[in-house]
């Protein structure tokens, strides 16, 4: 689904909530095993059943000095705030571990874990 970067119209709290939501509705459904994009387009689809808006695989420039040196391509991006990145992890990780990137500005990140 290719919204174009029209945003959700929710509350960011209520939109996170939402997507948290979803995001475990995928893990229990699919379960353990898979690489990265069978959860990601698994995703995708539960975001477009629950009517979320979203943009799947958006490229975007990565500029220095207004020269394009690479482009940033997120998995997802739901309601037009939100970056989504479908992560596979071998072993559980401590809280103290993990790193959340956030790009283009955005205030928060959180890690869906599920063992």
């Amino acid at each position: 689904m290719d919204t174009d970067g029209h945003r959700s119209g929710m509350a960011e709290n209520e939109l996170t909530h939402a997507i948290i939501g979803t995001s475990f509705d995928v893990l229990n459904e699919l379960g353990h095993g898979f690489h990265e994009k069978p959860y990601e387009n698994a995703l995708a689809i539960e975001l477009g059943i629950r009517r979320l808006p979203f943009d799947q695989q958006k490229r975007y420039p990565v500029l220095y000095k207004t020269i394009q040196v690479g482009e940033y391509v997120p998995d997802l991006i739901v309601g037009g705030t939100v970056i989504v990145d479908a992560k596979v992890i071998e072993r559980r990780v401590d809280r103290d571990d993990v790193r959340v990137r956030i790009a283009d500005g955005r205030r928060a990140g959180r890690v869906i874990a599920r063992r």
